[in-house]
This record gives structure tokens, C-alpha cells and sequence, in this order.
């Protein structure tokens, strides 16, 4: 998989360079309002003769409703199954394009250029393309990989610090799963790096490795769950209370408090570490208020959970930082407990 990831500065002059060789028929780019007037100037000196189809942006348009308008666009443009879609934008142009992509005319070529940090380190690689359904996360996709992955990123320039703190908890996910030294030497700095490349390319390799090992998350793959299963919960539930939306790295950080706590419960973690790991996420991410209404109907969501088994919420803990374990089963009350807990923070 690595080597279809392409990371650093001058990576874009390596595009044309994959759409000669592959000689598409044709080349489609998609792209919401923003990556049209921030990113796509970047991209385009780079691109053979093409075509563009945008939607809007934003969680909320990633619908099956949105992939009509890019199917119907696709057909319009007599895409035909020789033909490449270019996703230029974050996670809902990458997961919602790759998916177009997959299931026309029973899939046809697509690339990732993902613009945010978020998409970068996590929604880009990996393979798994969907889009939301009745308020409900990634309900509807499938897994299909592309041609290659292109990551600039001088493209994080253009994004408001917000969305640099969201892509960032995939980060700090990444080393509490996997990597314990990273976690410990890079907790000191946090989001004042100052080698953002040097933090994407180690992230990345920590992903592609897990999915090399487990493509269609059969098993160890879910360990990239960790702080999934409550933060998709909240982040779900918040998506239909305006004013109250977050991001989706920062439904993460709540939710990796969340199973952070839940993992000293099972006896996992200990107290120490869950103090440290609390302290670093609370320094960056605003507490997120909660009332116990909101706590009962979102936890309701993790019944839907995409890991879970018949009625079993499985969950992915922390076995020490460094170290995660998947299918661990939590119930109801205890992700209830959990938030109750998130609030006392």
C-alpha cells in the first residue's frame, strides 16, 4: 500500500506523470466551494485536459441524495469505466467520491488528493469509501482502494486552526494505539510542530501498516476504532442539533477520553496513564457540554456501531498506552457512564 502513497511538497508533479501512464479516457475532478477556490489553483497546472463536478461541503451533504448529483454529473460527462475521478478536498470528498467511484458502472478509477489534515493522515488511506444515512456515520460503503494517494502538505495552509485540531486527533489516536514513545516525546509540542511531514508520513505509516495486515477489518484493523465507537455516537447525535455540530476529530477526542476510561474499568489501562493521556487531549480540545438527555439518546447510537455483533457493543480499549485490543465488549450503561464521567472532566 505504501507505495502508492505519495507525501511531500513536490508530490502533485507525480500526478500527470500516473494519469499518462494509466491513459485514462477521461479525467474528472471533484470538489466542494472551498477546495475550488483555495486548493484547486494548486492542482490544476498539473492536471491534462479535464472536467469538474462540485458539490457542497460539509458532513451534513454527505448523502446518498449528494452521490445522485455526482452519478447523474458522471453519466452527463460520458464517463466511461476507463475513466478517473480526482477527489480534491477532506474526508467527505474522499470517502463520499472513492464511493461514487467504486459502484459506477460497477467501479471505475479514482485518486485521492486530500487537502485537510484529517483526511491525510487517516480518511485517504485505508481504503474504505461511504457516505452517512439517516444521521448515521459511514452507514453506507464499501472498501476499494485507489490508484494512489497524493498528500501536499503545504495544502494544510489553507485550513482554519479548528480543522487543524480535528485532523490532529487522528494523529494522537495513532500513538496511543500504536506507538508509546511518539505519544510521550510529542505530548510536549502538540500542535506547535513545526514538521507537519515529518507527523503525516509517521501517522500514515502506522495506518497503512494495520491495514496491510487486515484489509477488510476483519480483525486487527479495528484497533484504528479506538475512540470510535462513543465519538461516532456523539458526533452523529450533535449532527442534528444546529449550533452544536463538531467536527469529526473532535467527536474523536471526546470519544477517546471516553474509552480511555472505559479502559481503566476493564482493567486495561492503568490510572496514571489515563491521567496523562486526559491532560494532553483536555489542553487542546474544548469541553463539550453535555446534558444527561443527550447522553441517553446518544449513546442509543452505538447500538449502530458497524462492529458490533447482534446486540454486543464491541469496542476497541487501550491495553497500556501504545497498545490496543478490539472486540471488547462494553454495555449500554457503561457507555452512558463513560460520558457521565467525560463531563466531570
Amino acid at each position: 500500500m505504501t507505495e502508492t502513497i505519495h507525501i511531500g511538497s513536490n508530490v502533485l508533479q507525480e500526478l500527470p506523470i500516473l494519469l499518462q501512464n494509466r491513459a485514462f479516457s477521461k479525467v474528472v475532478v471533484l470538489v466542494d466551494e472551498h477546495t475550488l477556490h483555495h486548493c484547486y489553483p494548486l492542482l490544476k497546472p498539473h492536471l491534462p485536459e479535464h472536467d469538474l463536478i462540485q458539490v457542497k461541503s460539509g458532513e451534513e451533504h454527505k448523502t446518498l441524495q449528494t452521490c445522485e448529483h455526482i452519478w447523474q454529473r458522471m453519466t452527463e460527462l460520458h464517463l466511461d469505466r476507463w475513466s478517473v475521478l480526482v477527489n480534491l478536498g477532506g474526508g467527505v470528498i474522499g470517502d463520499m467520491g472513492g464511493f461514487c467511484a467504486a459502484v459506477f458502472k460497477r467501479g471505475i478509477f479514482f485518486v485521492q488528493v486530500p487537502t485537510t489534515l484529517l483526511a491525510q493522515v487517516d480518511a485517504s488511506v485505508g481504503g474504505k469509501t461511504g457516505v452517512d444515512f439517516h444521521g448515521l456515520k459511514n452507514h453506507i460503503g464499501t472498501y476499494e482502494e485507489p490508484q494512489a494517494v497524493f498528500i501536499n502538505p503545504a495544502f494544510l495552509q489553507t485550513l482554519p486552526h479548528r480543522q487543524l485540531k480535528s485532523g490532529y486527533a487522528e494523529i494522537i489516536k495513532h500513538w496511543l494505539i500504536a506507538d508509546a514513545e511518539a505519544f510521550k516525546e510529542q505530548r510536549h509540542i502538540g500542535l506547535f510542530t513545526e514538521d507537519w511531514e515529518g507527523l503525516i508520513r509517521h501517522s500514515v505509516n502506522i495506518k497503512a501498516e494495520v491495514v496491510e495486515k487486515d484489509p477488510l477489518e476483519g480483525g486487527y484493523r479495528k484497533v484504528l476504532n479506538f475512540g470510535h465507537t462513543v465519538g461516532h455516537a456523539v458526533e452523529s447525535y450533535l449532527m442534528d442539533q444546529p449550533g452544536r455540530e463538531l467536527l469529526h476529530g473532535e467527536a474523536i477526542a471526546v470519544g477517546m477520553l471516553c474509552e480511555a476510561w472505559l479502559s481503566v474499568k476493564h482493567e486495561l489501562l492503568t490510572q496514571e496513564e489515563l491521567d496523562r493521556i486526559e491532560t494532553f487531549i483536555v489542553s487542546i480540545y474544548e469541553k463539550v457540554q453535555l446534558s444527561e438527555q443527550d447522553i441517553q439518546r446518544m449513546s442509543q447510537l452505538a447500538l449502530q456501531d458497524k462492529k458490533n455483533t447482534r446486540s454486543t457493543i464491541n469496542c476497541t480499549l487501550l491495553q497500556g498506552i501504545g497498545k490496543a485490543v478490539y472486540d471488547q465488549p462494553v454495555t449500554l450503561q457503561e457507555i452512558q457512564a463513560s460520558l457521565r464521567y467525560y463531563q466531570l472532566l
